[in-house]
């Protein structure tokens, strides 16, 4: 059996919300397992979903560019939250942003490897470490090639906290492709439609639906019928042509699409550090150590 340890408490106590004695209990149950605990905790309607995302601790920046029929969008990350206000490291974001959506690149590795300024990214990248005196690193981009029948839609938010980009067909219409960034940005889904849900997601949630109805001591005659709106109800959430329009409560983005005659390609959305844990640190200490450097 794993041994739980106060920090996994911790961890799942932060995940979750629950208190420390449920956490402690749904880790043994599940031999330490933290991904099967936060299951456990959802199963008995103790938890509330967990959102990997919310875990957002590692600083930069995410950019995106736009050229003709060409787009990017990036994350280059840095180690605190000061390097994001330095110009330099503004620059570096939107040069390489801009040599990606120049190049057809599909990989991390091809990326560091293309020209830019004296150098590659690569070098870029070192000599802004260099100088700037923290730990640089390119995170992950997406290209996007399109037709002349198609637009690009972009969004940034808070300087590059949140950067979107998004690809709409049947229309040229620039302020449609922002709206529906914009609306990217601020509700967060997951999928463009709820056909694109990988079949395993799909299963995996109806299990913990079930599960949770079951508990809840509902009877077994109903819980079918539960399951099936609970399950209409998180797909609605997940999925953007479903959800209520940001600027129009009203009307679905599906609605507005129509309205407009286009249909949503694709779309990325980058929120600078999710899924990343940040060391703990004080302000203070943080401080410090950039006066030492």
């Amino acid at each position: 059996m794993a041994k739980v340890t106060a920090a996994l408490v911790k961890e799942l106590r932060d995940m979750t919300g629950v208190g420390m004695m449920d956490a402690k209990k749904a880790l043994v149950a599940t031999d330490g397992d933290m991904e099967a605990a936060v299951d456990h905790l959802r199963e008995k309607g103790m938890a509330k979903a967990a959102k990997k995302a919310d875990r957002v601790a590692a600083e930069g920046l995410a950019g995106v560019v736009t050229e003709g029929n060409v787009a990017a969008i990036s994350e280059i990350n840095s180690e605190t939250d000061f390097v994001s206000k330095n110009a330099q490291f503004q620059n570096l974001v939107k040069d390489i942003t801009k040599t990606i959506a120049e190049n057809d690149v599909s990989s991390l590795e091809e990326a560091q490897k293309l020209g830019l300024g004296e150098g590659t990214i690569e070098s870029e990248i070192i000599s802004a470490t260099t100088t700037i005196g923290e730990k640089i690193s390119l995170r992950r981009f997406e290209r996007f090639e399109k037709t002349d029948n198609d637009v690009f839609g972009t969004y940034i938010h808070m300087g590059g906290r949140i950067a979107v980009l998004v690809q709409l067909e049947g229309t040229d219409n620039e302020e449609v492709a922002r709206d529906i960034a914009m609306h990217v940005a601020a509700i967060n889904p997951l999928y463009v439609s709820r056909d694109e849900v990988p079949s395993e997601k799909f299963e995996h949630e109806k299990k913990i639906l079930t599960e949770q109805s079951l508990n809840e001591g509902k009877p077994e005659k109903i819980v079918e019928k539960m399951v099936i709106g609970r399950l209409n109800k998180w797909l609605g959430e997940i999925s953007l042509v479903d959800q209520p329009f940001v600027k129009d409560p009203d009307q679905k983005v599906s609605d507005y699409l129509k309205a407009n005659g286009a249909s949503v390609k694709r779309f990325v959305r980058y929120e600078v550090g999710e899924g990343i844990e940040k060391r703990e640190e004080n302000f203070a200490d943080e401080v410090m150590n950039q006066v030492k450097k």
